[in-house]
């Protein structure tokens, strides 16, 4: 298994990278027709909703970096039990074991 949180620091970087580019994006300024206004707006919300997914992983991902520090990664945060590689690979940023999470 790759080390949990080089994977967790590299996935953060890129989404640090998307949402400054989000952030860029959002403050173009508006175009004057209506019609291009309404695209835009509609890209916008697009784009707003990617930024509120990037934020919601990114809180994820400092809570996994979180538990590695004070070695509870790996760790059921729920009944205490390891959670699986399998698990941990597929979703690194999980909290809770297989059991746990359905």
């Amino acid at each position: 298994m790759t080390d949990p949180k080089t994977l967790l620091l590299a996935r953060k970087a890129e989404l640090m990278d998307d949402l400054a580019h989000i952030e860029d994006q959002l403050d173009d300024p508006a175009p004057k027709d209506w019609e291009d206004a309404a695209s835009e707006r509609q890209g916008d919300e697009v784009l707003e909703s990617l930024g509120m997914h990037d934020q919601t992983e990114l809180r994820a991902i400092d809570a996994a970096l979180a538990r590695i520090e004070d070695g509870t990664y790996g760790t059921c945060a729920k009944c205490g039990d390891p959670i699986s590689t399998e698990r941990l690979e597929a979703v690194p940023t999980a909290a809770l074991c297989r059991n746990c999470a359905t």
